[in-house]
């Protein structure tokens, strides 16, 4: 086997290990928690689908290899909760050192495109990058939202939590924006945030 092929290689099989980080979200149609793997896939449907809804024009190929690889920093990170204060003030720097050791498995054209993708995932300063976050954002509130806000109630978190975390939607589309706030208006009425 050749060196590329076998850095290749390596790296795929490195990445299986997204299959075991959790996230808070729960799948719909079980009681478990969405691992980094499926929420991954999900966004890159919600791109297929949903594109129609970006503010301005994208590439949708470029937008599904980003999400694709945003999470897979956090096989050596860990999945951070959006809501969580104090793991947010350390994640940047242990995702970077994490982008460095994983994406260093491959060979070093591919290395630097993935981590390319993951710096303007992060970065969210095209129109690629805004709407990664916007899916990346919208999955998981639509999920938990359709399980009865359990991920919220279970941390104690408030609508103006969810609405702060998630303005950025906005800059990337207006009506997905319209559809996080309808879904926290309802999530209000029915008692599954403050």
């Amino acid at each position: 086997m050749n060196d590329r092929l076998k850095q290749q290689i390596e790296f795929l099989v490195e990445i299986d290990k997204m299959k075991n980080i959790y996230r808070q979200t729960l799948v719909l149609h079980e009681d478990r928690a969405e691992n980094d793997a499926e929420h991954s896939w999900h966004l890159a449907m919600l791109v297929m689908i949903l594109s129609e809804y970006s503010n301005q024009p994208i590439d949708v190929l470029h937008v599904i290899k980003m999400v694709l690889i945003h999470d897979i920093v956090e096989i050596d990170a860990g999945d951070t909760y959006c809501y969580d204060v104090e793991g947010n003030k350390t994640k940047a720097e242990r995702e970077e050192k994490a982008s460095q050791r994983l994406f260093g498995i491959l060979p070093d054209d591919q290395k630097q495109e993935l981590y390319n993708l993951w710096r303007e995932f992060e970065d969210k300063n095209t129109p690629e990058s805004k709407f990664a976050n916007v899916v990346d954002r919208i999955q998981p509130i639509t999920l938990n939202y359709r399980k009865g806000g359990i991920s919220w109630k279970n941390h104690g978190v408030s609508s103006k939590q969810v609405l702060d975390r998630n303005a950025h939607v906005c800059e990337g589309s207006k009506e997905l924006w319209e559809y996080v706030k309808d879904i926290i208006d309802d999530a209000i009425e029915k008692g599954m945030l403050s």
